[in-house]
Parts: structure tokens; sequence; C-alpha cells
């Protein structure tokens, strides 16, 4: 079991019937840990996939559910669009992660995308960072070709 990045493919479909407005609805991160029990990515469909499983990380200063993502800005490059995140800081917290959620509170708490940190990451009495790779067609965390 465990965490593979992947846009989820109910995102994809709940986009196209216009149930997703990236840009005005409450979207929120929330941090995972890999666990034996649950697997996040592709198939995940709702964030209640992580509190179900009880994979949420959790400790000193980090809220259930996460942080909301601040400055979603859609545009293109070339023919793809992208959305682009800023970076999001979880602040004097400590905790430890593997992983994180990307899903819309707006709408019922539907899954968007599944990140895997490519192992474990922890902040002790500190800020934890999560860095947006950079916006372009290869990179971005999401975007449509």
């Amino acid at each position: 079991m465990g965490i593979t990045t992947a846009m989820c493919t109910s995102f994809k479909t709940e986009l196209l019937g216009g149930v997703r407005d990236l840009d005005t609805h409450t979207l929120k991160l929330a941090l995972i840990k890999a666990s034996p029990s649950g697997t996040y990515g592709v198939a995940t469909t709702n964030y209640s996939d992580v509190t179900g499983n009880s994979d949420e990380a959790s400790g000193t200063n980090y809220s259930a559910g996460g942080q909301n993502l601040d400055g979603a800005t859609i545009s293109t490059t070339g023919t793809t669009a992208i959305v682009d995140f800023t970076d999001e800081v979880f602040s004097n917290i400590t905790t430890s992660a593997d992983g994180c959620i990307i899903y819309n509170s707006s709408a019922s708490n539907k899954a968007i995308c599944v990140i895997d940190f490519g192992g474990t990451v922890s902040a002790t009495a500190g800020d934890l960072t999560i860095e947006f790779p950079t916006a372009d067609a290869s990179n971005a965390v999401i975007r449509i070709a």
C-alpha cells in the first residue's frame, strides 16, 4: 500500500462535467502518511478516503483537514492549461508526512490529486513548506494537455 503521485480520475470527469471551479472554490491540502491499509493515487475520490483509513498526519498545531490552498492561478503555457498554487506553509508544527492530498472542500471534499513526497518529511516545532513545482506544461501539479 502507499502513495502515488497522480491527478485523480474522478477529478477529470468532474472537471469536464462542470463540478469544479478551481479559482473560486475552496481548495485544501491535507498531509497524509503511508500506511499498510490505504492506497492513494489515481483512484482516490475523496478526502474521506484518507480519514476513513486514519491516514491523515497528526501532531502539534496540525489541524485535521489541512489548510486552505492560496493563490490558485489558472493559465496556459503553449497548448497546456495549468494550475499553480502559492507554496503552502504549515507553521510551527510537529508532524511527519509521506504525501498530501489536494481536495475541494466546496464540492463535498472531492479529491483533485495526490502527491507522494518520495519519503517522509517532518518538522519539529517549525515550519513545513510544501513547494509546488515550476508552473509549466511539464511540471505543474495540475495540467491538461
